[in-house]
């Protein structure tokens, strides 16, 4: 059994430096309040210890201002940094690379400031109080063994879904365990009249129905703090191969590090279900959706009126 408070960390290295108007701070609470805060509130609430932001230096200074001075009264705050030259030794950024490494090159900048078991979720999705309490309880019973043990938050598709367009999600695949085998990412997922979804890879020309009851991946996800070191080795590896792919937009992204540390048989991930709804602003039209249902939990009663009294 794992006693150690764990730690919440926040990928927010996609946030520009321009923050008026922009979705992940854009107020949806009652007092201002942003989608942001309410994740770090469940989080709290279950027991988690810390915030890690991950951001960029060149936002520093404004992110702090909207977000980071006000969280850091009610949990403990640190920052970290992803920038395109945080490599290994012998490694330079390519010639004409703009594009952010990816969210497996943001978990491992973690590396020196996370030493606990930590969940990672992005910035500007909804995930709901249950899934913090699903990973609290699983880095609670976490026993020693000589596998690295993952937990993977799993949503039901058609939870996940926006009534204004279409939405990118993971399909995964489980066993009889509940254990991970497979995640398919759909690029493009819609809602199909009131209860059916189907998904396109031809840019809408064709579609093919999908079970809206489908276990997806929102990247909500639990490590331990021994997985860190994993994910140097992997980002090496995939820097001295890329060469044979495209040096200025290839990606090293967490689903891909964890999958190649399951497929080595180091590591494996358990589908832990939640049955809340997921709520995001992937489109200016969403915030009315998402403005309701936060006022509609608070009539509940799951959160205050004024969320950090």
């Amino acid at each position: 059994m794992n006693n150690q408070k764990p730690t919440l960390v926040i990928m927010a290295a996609g946030m520009g430096s321009r923050f008026g108007g922009l979705k992940q701070i854009t107020p949806v609470g009652p007092n201002g309040e942003k989608l942001i805060e309410y994740a770090i509130y469940d989080a709290v609430q279950a027991g988690f210890g810390k915030v890690v932001f991950i951001i960029k230096h060149a936002i520093e200074a404004d992110f702090k201002a909207n977000i980071g001075d006000h969280i850091a009264q009610y949990i403990p705050v640190e920052y970290v940094f992803q920038e395109l030259d945080r490599l290994p030794d012998g490694f330079a950024v390519p010639d004409g690379r703009e594009k952010p490494w990816g969210t497996g090159h943001a978990i491992m900048c973690c590396n020196g400031v996370v030493d606990t078991p930590f969940a990672v979720i992005n910035a500007d999705d909804y995930y709901g109080q249950h899934c913090f309490k699903l990973l609290a309880d699983f880095f609670q019973s976490e026993q020693a063994s000589d596998k690295l043990h993952f937990a993977m938050v799993g949503y039901e598709l058609d939870k996940t879904l926006t009534e204004n367009g279409y939405v990118s999600r993971g399909i995964c695949e489980t066993d009889e365990h509940d254990l991970l085998t497979s995640i398919v990412e759909r690029t493009r997922i819609e809602r199909r009249g009131s209860t059916g979804a189907a998904f396109s890879e031809d840019g809408g020309e064709s579609w093919t129905e999908v079970s809206p009851s489908s276990t997806v991946s929102m990247n909500c996800w639990g490590f331990p703090a021994g997985a860190l070191p994993q994910f140097n080795g992997l980002f090496t590896s995939f820097l001295q191969t890329l060469g044979s792919g495209n040096p200025l937009k290839a990606e090293f992204y967490l689903p891909f590090a964890v999958d190649s540390m399951m497929q080595e048989g180091i590591a494996d991930t358990k589908v832990l279900h939640s049955g809340d709804k997921w709520y995001g602003m992937t489109y200016k039209e969403d915030q009315d959706a998402v403005t309701l249902a936060i006022k509609a939990m608070i009539a509940e009663g799951k959160y205050p009126e004024k969320l950090w009294d």
